[in-house]
């Protein structure tokens, strides 16, 4: 019996996923030779593939030299620091790969949508990040700034999803509740926050993640072209423009980000 289209579709994605694995391997293993300085920010809706897509990125890198920080809470001290003072000791030094499964975008997201902190602290943030994140490309250091968007139907089915399965327990949080009650400020919040923070030295990529396997495909096609040498990023196909793409003011006017 003949494989059937959906079968032929995970072999695809299983072969793609190991190659650009493979690739991210290769790359790895020159970075930490010469000192590469690298950070990923994910950032996104709740339910977008966040987690998915960083599992498969670092599932064979090396462990000594990639990390993941995930900050929790601020705690009453970290609350009294200067915003960025935080995440200051989770940047990467020479040979480190970093990804930020959430990042100090949270002032620009979640923090206003909820109001865990102030207008003008929020406003600040936005003045004060694209110059620190000059600072940082300036230093040597490489930043991926990567946004995945969901549609609203596609998230309140994986949040419907997390609560059912007891082996998703671990991803639900209180903020799950509001994602939907919220959507519409959650969009105005992401609009102005990559409006105001997408730039020539830290620009940002958006990614449509309704199709998981699609968008983790070329997320890290992103990533290879992005920070591996010619050598190893010609090895890797050009990611699908319908999936990923720079951010421009036109794809909030045009519909490319749900609204």
């Amino acid at each position: 019996m003949g494989k059937s289209d959906d079968d032929k579709n995970d072999d695809a994605y299983e072969a793609e996923l190991a190659a650009l694995q493979l690739a991210l391997v290769r790359y790895q293993q020159g970075a930490m030779k010469a000192g590469d300085k690298v950070l990923v920010i994910f950032e996104g809706r709740d339910a977008a593939g966040k987690d998915g897509a960083i599992s498969r990125i670092i599932e064979h890198m090396s462990i000594r030299a990639t990390r993941v920080a995930a900050l929790p809470k601020p705690t009453e001290l970290e609350s009294s620091q200067w915003y960025f003072q935080r995440y200051v000791p989770h940047l990467p030094s020479a040979g480190q790969f970093v990804i930020f499964n959430r990042s100090w975008y949270n002032r620009a997201g979640v923090e206003r949508v909820m109001g865990f902190s102030s207008k003008k602290d929020q406003e600040v943030f936005l003045r004060d990040v694209p110059h620190f994140e000059e600072m940082l490309v300036e230093s040597g250091l490489k930043l991926v700034k990567i946004w995945l968007d969901i549609s609203q139907k596609e998230q309140a089915e994986r949040l419907r999803e997390r609560r059912e399965d007891p082996l998703k327990a671990l991803k639900t949080s209180p903020l799950d509740d509001v994602a939907q009650e919220k959507w519409a400020d959650y969009s105005a919040a992401r609009d102005e926050m990559l409006t105001r923070t997408h730039q020539a030295a830290s620009p940002w990529t958006c990614v449509v993640t309704d199709k998981k396997k699609v968008a983790r495909i070329n997320v890290m096609r992103h990533l290879i072209k992005t920070i591996a040498p010619d050598a190893i990023a010609e090895t890797v196909a050009a990611p699908d423009d319908q999936v990923l793409f720079p951010f421009e003011i036109g794809a909030i006017a045009e519909g490319r980000l749900n609204k």
